[in-house]
């Protein structure tokens, strides 16, 4: 198994920045079969969503409402970082960290970011 912890959410006014990380932990087996990486988000009575992510040979995706303003990274095997820049009020949501193996998904648990007008 794997599990996901992830930090930094908080306010903040719009216009203003975040940087959310995830910690990986599992078996050095179970981590290194991890294919991808990424971010998720759901916003009070929406659809979780896709916000980025990463897959293991560096190739990333983004959805179209982030990109120019969010970068996912992998800091190490066991860290993925997404920095926020120029956040937005609609960027308001639980954050969540996934990542994808073979065996199927993992999830951490979330963390709140809420921006201000």
């Amino acid at each position: 198994q794997v599990q996901l912890v992830e930090s930094g959410g908080g306010l903040v006014q719009a216009g203003g920045s975040l940087r959310l990380s995830c910690a990986i932990s599992g078996s050095i087996f179970t981590i290194s079969s991890i294919n991808s990486v990424g971010w998720y988000r759901q916003a009070p009575g929406k659809q979780r969503e896709l916000v980025a992510a990463m897959a293991s040979g560096g190739g990333t995706n983004y959805a179209d409402s982030v990109k120019g303003r969010f970068t996912i990274s992998r800091d190490n095997a066991k860290t993925v970082s997404l920095q926020m820049n120029s956040l937005k009020p609609e960027d308001t949501a639980v954050y969540y960290c996934n990542s994808r193996t073979g065996n199927g998904d993992y999830w951490g648990k979330g963390t709140l970011v809420t921006v201000s007008s």
